[in-house]
């Protein structure tokens, strides 16, 4: 019998997805789209990740599986219960009242980045998509007040950025959690119109979830999404760089962001490894057997790349998800992987969609000269056995 293979794959190169993807495709059903359909969207599978046998990635994973679960490591009922007390805060009707501030925060920080970098190049990394996520929308749904936006956002970028130490680490998350569990208590005082007020006043206090819980999901929709937003705003602009015809493309017509967003979040799928299960009972899928408490991976990063789905899987066109009345192929970007699928699909899929359509509607129409300030040879990549994303790079020119 066969051995499985080694996993996490490695990238062969910095922004590729591994090889053994389009091999394994061919070969096990599981790494096939519609495969990785069934297993996200099978109750027999399980998200908890304080059963037996559930496959984490690492030592640390492993001590974040003991912390309180939110909806997201949660199977149903509880799952859609918790889930449901702060879907209604991002849906796209709610998100579409919210896209001008959006826009005027992408403006604030990039007159900040023009002025900044008038006669040096920037870090693009630190001075443009990091604050981003925080300050165009997170802040004002928890209740943060405005000020501490400079403190949160350098905890949140010590605790996920990859360059500090592990007990640099700890210690921001320590910070972050501390803040949110006194906002909490002030908010339990007196209660505004935010997030973390409606959770104290609607659930903690009739007794439907305890004040932990209400800490978790803050601390959650906090810092959740943070870094895989910064990642995939770095991805697109690195990408842009790397094909010059689909930026002229974008240039040329803004309106084309929200296909550049899909095509983006297919191509590079950011958490591809964030997608485990574990067998509640022995099941058959796809064919294949699994037993009671083996752990599945669902290959994401795979799925996005299916010849069988997508017509050009291995080659960036934002064209792809452009109709055909206007000279795209007319493919379906929700089939994409980026925000996952089924019932834990991201609950913050809108706002994560308009930011980053409002940031590449944007960026090159404010800065059409941007271009990098070092050899494309000199970005700093993530390990090649982790998801897809950068640590550095700088840029400049108008």
């Amino acid at each position: 019998m066969a051995s499985p293979p080694s996993f996490p794959f490695a990238r062969p190169q910095a922004w590729d997805p591994p090889a053994e993807y389009t091999k394994l495709r061919a070969t096990n059903p599981i790494s096939r789209h519609k495969d990785v359909v069934s297993v996200l969207t099978d109750d027999r599978l399980s998200k908890e990740r304080s059963r037996p046998s559930f496959p984490e990635m690492s030592t640390g994973g492993k001590e974040a599986a003991k912390n309180k679960p939110t909806f997201v490591d949660m199977d149903p009922p509880q799952h859609m219960r918790q889930r449901s007390m702060v879907e209604p805060l991002f849906t796209y009707e709610a998100v579409a009242k919210l896209r001008p501030h959006i826009q005027k925060t992408v403006d604030t920080l990039l007159d900040k980045m023009i002025k900044e970098g008038r006669d040096q190049s920037v870090e693009l990394v630190e001075k443009f998509p990091l604050p981003l996520p925080l300050t165009s929308i997170i802040y004002g749904i928890l209740g943060v007040p405005f000020e501490d936006l400079d403190f949160l956002t350098q905890q949140d970028a010590i605790r996920s950025n990859g360059s500090a130490t592990a007990t640099e680490a700890s210690n921001a998350n320590k910070i972050l959690l501390d803040y949110l569990s006194k906002l909490v208590d002030q908010r339990s005082q007196g209660p505004k119109d935010d997030l973390i007020s409606n959770l104290v006043t609607e659930q903690v206090k009739p007794g439907y979830i305890d004040r932990a819980d209400a800490l978790q999901i803050a601390f959650l929709m906090l810092v959740a999404g943070n870094a895989t937003m910064v990642n995939m705003i770095n991805l697109g602009v690195t990408t842009h760089f790397q094909n010059p015809a689909q930026l002229s493309k974008l240039k040329a017509d803004p309106s084309l962001s929200p296909a550049f967003v899909s095509e983006l979040c297919r191509y590079h799928t950011g958490s591809a490894m964030a997608t485990r299960r574990v067998a509640k009972l022995d099941i058959e899928l796809a064919g294949q057997t699994i037993k009671a408490s083996e752990g599945i991976i669902a290959a994401t990063q795979s799925a996005s790349r299916d010849e069988d789905v997508f017509s050009e899987p291995q080659t960036f066109d934002i064209l792809g998800f452009v109709t055909r009345e206007n000279d795209g192929r007319g493919e379906d970007g929700y089939q994409a992987m980026g925000f996952v699928w089924g019932q834990h699909r991201c609950v913050a899929e809108p706002l994560a969609r308009s930011e980053l359509e409002v940031v590449f509607a944007t960026l090159f129409q404010r800065l059409p000269g941007l271009r990098l300030a070092a050899p494309f040879e000199e970005i700093k990549w993530t390990p090649l056995r982790k998801d897809v994303g950068l640590w550095s790079c700088r840029s400049c020119g108008r």
